[in-house]
């Protein structure tokens, strides 16, 4: 994302450009503490503690925030933080458990890229049409995609992603066996996918169809 923006800065106005670096750190700054703190809040609602206990129940961003995963998202619009850390044995449930908490985080990023563009939306209703509003577009709209981007990178069935604890739960054990016992190679081989753009194009697909879904909903002009 990054990279793009600076191969095309001479397409974008200084206003959209800085407009646009300031929806990133609005994501690194709220969406990712909000993911990660879905995540802590549904554990502690479902019987574990333990994010509570290890001081992630908070929106202090440094709390959260790794370096690479951060990096990422200024480069390829998608990232990580630190996981929350998980007792699964404190659940009453255990699959349940591990489920909706897996899911707490993407669904938190879904929900906030709907508010960012009901704030447009709004904007569009009491704002005339000028740059002020040209820039907020700018800002709403990359809050937007960048969070829905996450929740569906963060979806892939894949280790450490969300979406791979989601679907643990329904895998046979001698699957879940293989998957952790290589847990370290597949997670690089997805790092190397996201580095090369070949997750790019999927990605960048359910995004903008998300998107359009929102819209709709919102009946853009």
């Amino acid at each position: 994302m990054l990279l793009y923006l600076l191969n095309n800065r001479g397409n974008l106005s200084f206003g959209m450009l800085l407009f646009t670096f300031l929806s990133y750190a609005m994501v690194i700054l709220l969406a990712l503490p909000v993911h990660e703190l879905a995540h802590g809040y549904a554990a502690d609602k479902l019987g574990d503690h333990t994010a509570r206990w290890n001081g992630r129940l908070t929106m202090n961003p440094f709390a959260h925030l790794d370096v690479m995963g951060t990096l990422m998202i200024f480069l390829f619009g998608v990232g990580y933080a630190k996981p929350v850390p998980v007792n699964p044995r404190n659940f009453r449930n255990y699959k349940t458990g591990m489920a909706l908490t897996a899911l707490a985080g993407p669904v938190s990023n879904l929900l906030m890229a709907f508010l960012s563009l009901f704030i447009l939306r709004i904007l569009y209703w009491v704002m005339p049409y000028g740059i002020a509003l040209q820039l907020a577009l700018v800002f709403f709209q990359q809050f937007a995609l960048i969070n829905i981007s996450l929740a569906v990178f963060n979806l892939l069935p894949v280790p450490p992603l969300d979406g791979f604890r989601i679907v643990a739960n329904v895998l046979p054990p001698k699957w879940s066996y293989y998957v952790d016992r290589y847990q370290m190679y597949i997670t690089l081989a997805v790092m190397a996918l996201v580095f090369s753009g070949v997750l790019s194009r999927p990605i960048n697909y359910a995004s903008i169809g998300i998107y359009n879904f929102f819209v709709r909903i919102l009946l853009f002009p």
